[in-house]
């Protein structure tokens, strides 16, 4: 029994470590045992290397969010407090648990009737509520100004990195002498930090604050590591490098915008917002398919030839540029109606009541959850509650 499992074992390594499936043909691994120059040629085994430096650079934020971003929040004027809390009420509370967090007009009446309540401040009560189970924001303005730390950092790296670099200025160079292209530092480090940031990333987002985007978060960060992995084992690392910094080019931009939110800095966040809007589509819906995949396609295609892993290369370059159509979509329909009302509207993926929060704390530090205007009620419905637009 134990030789039937080795030998399965055996077989299935060898499948997935098969060179006619990772290397061109007439390229074995011993061609790329040479030193090479600098750090060699790329190996399987420095991908290992990114999980410990993931789990540091998810210590770093830690207490880059305590001592750093938290400070920032407090001196721009974020409380350290979370929204209004509802009022205690057994029977509302089990409604809220048990059956449903949005109560519908008949159950509304049900309830005003039972507790000899206004519907109105029924209403609030459930909104409140809400709020309740919602993080706060400083919570999260430190994420969003450790991630915006870490993605302009590492897109000024990466812009430098490349400036020196011939393939930044002649894309077939990506696939001259291929792949037979030497590792130097500057690119190991560059490789190895991206791939631990979204390692981090990817376990952290089951700790961070829920999106209503999480299900393709998660994707995206799959197809990310993948590319990243897949590409530094196969050696295809110059390209890799323009695809990561391209992406990285937009992000910090969004985070920027989402910290002027939070500050409550609104001129700077739909500036900041539009900007980032315009960058994302011309990088990721120009630059990127008729830039990067036109080379990874045919210019490779005509160079080294399609195999096994060049198919599964590009396979996931396709998946996020679906991903990216999506999100330009989203985006760019903020963006118009920030153009068009004169500021941002809600993110369709955001996970904040349509009702802002310091509306219900000013409306209801005198009268908690007592009812409200006519009035009131259009502002909820109006630019009153748009301002939480960039939960991501």
């Amino acid at each position: 029994m134990a030789t039937t499992t080795a030998g399965a074992l055996g077989l299935l390594w060898g499948w997935l470590w098969s060179e006619r499936f990772w290397l061109p043909q007439n390229v074995s691994w011993a061609d790329l045992e040479g030193p090479g120059d600098g750090y060699g040629y790329p190996r399987a085994r420095h991908v290992f290397s990114a999980f410990p430096v993931a789990a540091g650079i998810f210590s770093v934020r830690l207490l880059f969010e305590r001592f750093i971003a938290k400070p920032c929040a407090l001196h721009v004027g974020i409380q350290d407090s979370g929204p209004y809390p509802a009022q205690p009420n057994a029977i509302l509370e089990k409604v809220f648990v048990s059956i449903t967090k949005y109560p519908d007009e008949k159950r509304l009446e049900g309830l005003s009737k039972q507790l000899d309540w206004d519907v109105r401040k029924i209403q609030c009560w459930f909104r409140h509520r809400r709020n309740q189970d919602k993080p706060p924001t400083l919570t999260k303005f430190c994420e969003s100004m450790w991630r915006f730390t870490f993605y302009l950092s590492i897109f000024c790296y990466g812009i430098k990195f490349l400036w020196s670099s011939p393939w930044f200025w002649d894309i077939r160079q990506c696939w001259r002498g291929y792949p037979y292209q030497p590792l130097t530092s500057g690119l190991y480090y560059y490789y190895i930090m991206e791939l631990a940031f979204y390692w981090s990333l990817m376990f952290s987002q089951f700790i961070d604050i829920k999106r209503k985007d999480f299900l393709i978060m998660f994707v995206h960060h799959l197809a990310t590591i993948g590319l990243i992995t897949f590409s530094y084992i196969n050696n295809m690392v110059r390209v890799g490098t323009l695809i990561m910094c391209l992406h990285d080019a937009s992000d910090f931009l969004l985070e920027a915008a989402k910290l002027a939110n939070y500050a409550k800095y609104q001129r700077l966040c739909d500036t900041l917002f539009v900007i980032f809007s315009a960058v994302f589509v011309v990088t990721r819906l120009g630059i990127y398919p008729f830039w990067i995949l036109n080379t990874t396609f045919f210019e490779s295609w005509e160079m080294i030839g399609p195999y096994p892993s060049w198919w599964l290369f590009n396979g996931l370059l396709l998946i996020l540029q679906v991903l990216h159509i999506i999100w330009s979509y989203l985006i760019v329909r903020i963006a118009f109606k920030a153009l068009i009302r004169g500021k941002v509207s809600k993110d369709d993926r955001s996970d904040v009541e349509s009702s802002s929060e310091e509306e219900d704390m000013t409306t209801n530090t005198k009268n908690p959850c007592g009812s409200s205007s006519s009035n009131g009620a259009n502002r909820v419905n109006g630019h009153m509650g748009s301002s939480y637009w960039a939960e991501e």
